[in-house]
């Protein structure tokens, strides 16, 4: 009986589970109070073992990617420029989006005191200071500017290392990615327990602040894909953009929307590409490249709850420091984790630079997942399809004689 429930468990949609888990804990924090101190229990389990995994993550993932790439070549260039350039800009977007609707969120405040940084020179020395910590202090401290600054330096210096070597750190990625898998698999418990533990000391209002947040992401997400990246396209093709961003979305994003997995969607990418008559040397990088480091839904999702919670915290923010925010946030969106809710964990990062510690962020993290069931669908609908539709323009930017109806996919055979 028990292994046929957890057959039926791991063949379940990991977004019906957490559907059915937020579910089931506002039924039992509003009509079964008792039962919420120990369903609660789950909801913290959850968050630590989500702490616990998450810098060894990060450091492995990120020297993982750079010392496995090789120098990007001249027909690379434009598409890295416009994953880079159209992050960035996102982030921008999520960044006013957020000083034009500011949310707060209800956090379970730490006993120690924060001291928010005093303007863009303090979040500077901030950053310079954690960078320049010691690694093994970075990891055990969740120091993740500093866990970030390490694992460049060593994943450069590895890059000229044997392919052995390249085999294991590929396999103790591939190793983590799985055990960051496992932990995810077990979200629908740990979001039942958060979502209780919350409408129990909070209330029902606490679910709005979540609207209120779901709201700003999803506009954000759906300005970028309908308005910026076409403006974007068109800047580079002066040419009407819809019809090329129409197709990506429809045929890439509303594949990615239900697989939440940009590696997943690498196949539906390649095949649109194909369809696109693009040069199969270049899709069969760019797509795989795209689905690594092409990360404007993950540069939302961190600006935005990253200011959520400066918001809380009472945390002013002026515009040199939203800057710095959206260069971090485009930086940690690259080495955000290709599975479902991987740039969640990429929050820190940027909360770090505001001087606000890792439980803090990590409760936030929670909440994203709370709203994962949309948010993170979203977020990656945008990433993949974007992926696509950046590298049909720069094949396209490079040819003479493009015209609309090269814009069109053609039909599958």
């Amino acid at each position: 009986m028990i292994s046929k429930a957890a057959k039926v468990y791991g063949e379940t949609a990991l977004i019906k589970l957490i559907a059915i888990g937020l579910v089931i804990g506002i039924i039992l924090a509003l009509f079964v109070p008792s039962v919420v101190p120990v369903i609660a229990v789950f909801g913290k389990l959850f968050v630590n073992a989500l702490k616990a995994v998450a810098p060894i993550l990060v450091f492995v993932l990120v020297i993982n990617a750079l010392s496995q790439k090789s120098e990007p070549s001249k027909v690379m260039k434009p598409i890295i420029f416009l994953y880079m350039f159209a992050t960035f800009c996102a982030s921008l977007v999520a960044v006013a989006a957020s000083f034009l609707f500011p949310t707060t969120l209800k956090l379970q405040m730490s006993d120690a005191e924060i001291s928010p940084p005093s303007g863009i020179v303090e979040v500077l020395q901030n950053v310079i200071m954690n960078i320049v910590d010691n690694p093994i202090h970075a990891l055990t401290t969740a120091n993740y500017i500093g866990i970030l600054a390490w694992a460049v330096i060593i994943g450069l210096a590895l890059k000229s290392s044997g392919a052995e070597t390249h085999k294991i750190i590929s396999d103790l990625a591939k190793a983590v990615t799985k055990v960051v898998q496992w932990v995810i698999r077990l979200a629908p418990f740990g979001i039942m327990g958060l979502v209780a533990d919350s409408i129990a000391t909070s209330g029902v209002e606490t679910l709005l602040g979540y609207a209120r947040l779901l709201a700003v992401l999803l506009g954000v997400f759906f300005s970028v894909a309908l308005i910026m990246n076409p403006l974007i396209v068109f800047l580079k093709l002066h040419m009407n953009p819809y019809p090329l961003v129409f197709a990506t979305l429809k045929e890439s994003g509303i594949y990615a929307f239900f697989t939440r997995s940009s590696a997943a969607n690498i196949p539906v990418n390649m095949n649109l590409c194909k369809r696109l008559g693009l040069d199969p040397e270049f899709y069969s990088i760019s797509i795989p490249l795209g689905a690594t480091v092409n990360m404007s839904g993950a540069a939302i999702t961190i600006a935005v709850l990253s200011l959520a919670t400066a918001y809380t915290m009472n945390i002013s923010v002026d515009l040199p420091t939203a800057l710095l925010l959206c260069l971090i946030s485009t930086i940690g969106a690259c080495g955000a984790s290709g599975v479902a809710g991987g740039s969640l964990l990429l929050i820190p990062v940027a909360c770090s630079s505001f001087g606000i510690d890792s439980d803090i962020a990590m409760q936030v993290v929670g909440i994203g997942f709370i709203i994962g069931v949309l948010q993170d669908s979203c977020e990656t609908a945008l990433n993949s399809s974007s992926d696509v539709l950046f590298t049909a323009t720069a094949a396209f930017s490079m040819k003479k004689d493009l015209k609309p109806s090269d814009l069109i996919p053609k039909p599958e055979d």
